[in-house]
Formats: structure tokens, sequence, C-alpha cells
């Protein structure tokens, strides 16, 4: 068909521009977040470049193709949208960051139910990254 969108294009044509313009920006807060995590122990980066890259799949298809061909921010985000591979650094980093970020809500004194919420949330999210495959 002549002139038919299809992808990423028809994705992103319908919805309101306002609306597009704020996932356009927020793709770009989680790839400065995806940077952060990238070079500091402290949270993953990954799964920030996997967000941002959904965001710019309806946002702008031209900053999707600039971040799944980046040679430093790319492999990870195509190896997940190929087979749901999560790196297994990137498991333990994102485990373990979780795990600590737990520790430090106990130790400022979150009420238990807040506690069981967040618990419950980093336990499921930790289950299923770590039964993601690693190569």
């Amino acid at each position: 068909m002549h002139g038919a969108m299809t992808g990423p294009e028809r994705k992103s044509s319908s919805l309101t521009a306002p609306l597009r313009w704020a996932m356009f920006a927020l793709a770009w807060v989680c790839v400065g977040l995806g940077i952060i995590g990238l070079v500091t122990p402290v949270m993953p980066g990954t799964v920030f470049l996997i967000l941002a890259a959904w965001l710019f799949t309806r946002s702008s298809p031209r900053f999707e193709r600039w971040l799944l061909t980046h040679p430093r921010l790319g492999p990870s985000v195509v190896a997940w949208r190929a087979n749901g591979v999560v790196p297994r650094w990137a498991q333990l980093v994102a485990t373990g960051s979780m795990a600590g970020s737990f520790v430090l809500l106990v130790v400022i004194g979150l009420s238990v139910p807040v506690l069981a919420i967040i618990g419950a949330i980093f336990v499921g999210t930790s289950a299923y990254l770590l039964t993601r495959p690693t190569a």
C-alpha cells in the first residue's frame, strides 16, 4: 500500500502531540538514568534504556533508531527485544540494588505495610529479572 503507515510511525501518529512530547521528554530522562546506571553500581541502567526505547518507539522513531544503533547503549536493548535477554551482571546489580534499597527503607523506619508492598514489588521484579535468559 502506497503511503500507508506501519510500525513505529503508525504508533506515534495515533498519539496526541502533547502526549508524544511528554513521552519523548520522558524517554530522554530514561536515557540519562540509563547512562547513570551503566556507570554507577547503585542502579541498573539497562531497564531505563529499555523503557527509553519503548517511549521513543511511540514518540520518535528517529531517536529509537539512534538508541538501538548506539554502540554502547544499544546492544542491551536489542538483546532484550530479540530474546528477552538480560545480562547476568545487570540481573545481579538490579537485584542487589533493590536489596540495598530495601535495607535502607527499613533503617529509615518505613511502616510495615509500606515495607510489605515495596518488598513484594522488589521480590517480584527480582524473580522476573533472574529468570530471564542471560545470553
